[in-house]
């Protein structure tokens, strides 16, 4: 199955450049988000809300493990060629790669041609702060710190876990980010309901998130300071445990600082600065960042093709 499951990623990969996610293609994410909704509505109220966020993610994850598992059973054992395209159509719904290269340059084409309000808007579109009075570099700064960190959730994460476990585990670990991008936050309605979609959201993305940067960061470790521990120390700076890694390595790289005031409904909301200011942040930053995506993908890739080659190898010789 390793065989089978790599081919899938691949063909998936594929999948997403040629045609990335169209709105017209059901996506399983957008039912995930009706489906954490009704719940929301249903079980965040009175007491016990830790408990209540807790069963909420394990029904949705439970739905989410035996239906895959299910369909894609059912089609490898109809025929291998319909098995790998049925998972491979899976796994390219949990991948964003098309997606995030466009919404970069969506930032990035009316900055360059000096249009900063719609820059402004387009970038409104990717972030959650304000963006209303940004100036170019802030607007850089955003579109940078968006790319870099959805470099690891939207691409090589759910990549990672394809991996592991084909579709099943793939769309596993999209159910939980998605539980995590609706639920799992700080304030008042969610800090209780949303704990356990968050911490599971954590837990998940630690070996995907410094796998990502150490890819990122590879051909600059031991150059311009950029070390392990330089990068360890950077990413402690991003309140989560985990996308700061991405973010201190792209910093790294292009020498440049990330971080900083951003506001959010006019309220102000500051965290410390990561990556040093060598260079000031300038559109091309932004292209920049985008080719660092690319080239961690490519990298991380063949880094899943490559161990999987010798667990069939190991797998062979055991037999």
């Amino acid at each position: 199955m390793m065989a089978l499951h790599l081919l899938s990623m691949l063909i998936a990969l594929i999948i997403d450049q040629l045609i990335g996610d169209p709105r017209w293609l059901p996506h399983p994410v957008r039912g995930f988000g009706k489906l954490i909704s009704v719940m929301d509505r249903v079980l965040n109220r009175g007491k016990w809300k830790k408990l209540k966020g807790s069963i909420m993610l394990f029904i949705i994850l439970s739905i989410t493990l035996v239906l895959t598992f299910i369909i894609v059973r059912i089609a490898y054992s109809i025929n291998h060629v319909l098995g790998v395209f049925i998972e491979s159509m899976f796994i390219s719904t949990t991948i964003a790669a098309r997606g995030l290269k466009e919404a970069g340059l969506s930032v990035l084409v009316p900055l360059k041609r000096g249009d900063v309000q719609e820059a402004r808007k387009k970038l409104s579109w990717i972030v959650g702060r304000d963006t209303e009075h940004l100036p170019p570099a802030e607007i850089v700064r955003g579109a940078v710190e968006t790319v870099a960190e959805n470099t690891s959730d939207g691409i090589t994460a759910p990549l990672f876990f394809a991996f592991i476990g084909g579709a099943p585990l793939a769309l596993v670990y999209r159910a939980v980010n998605t539980c995590d991008s609706m639920v799992g936050y700080k304030n008042e309605r969610y800090k209780d309901f949303g704990w356990a979609s968050a911490r599971f959201d954590d837990v998940l993305n630690y070996v995907p998130a410094r796998l990502t940067a150490l890819l990122m960061a590879a051909g600059w470790l031991g150059k311009k300071r950029l070390t392990l521990s330089w990068l360890k120390e950077q990413a402690k700076n991003h309140p989560s445990p985990n996308s700061g890694w991405s973010e201190a390595a792209v910093a790294g790289v292009l020498g440049i600082r990330l971080g900083g005031t951003n506001y959010y409904k006019g309220q102000v909301s500051y965290r410390p600065y990561i990556g040093r200011p060598i260079y000031s942040l300038k559109a091309i930053h932004i292209e920049r960042t985008i080719a660092i995506m690319q080239r961690t993908v490519l990298w991380f890739t063949i880094v899943l093709i490559a161990a999987g080659g010798m667990y069939i190898v190991a797998a062979q010789s055991w037999s």
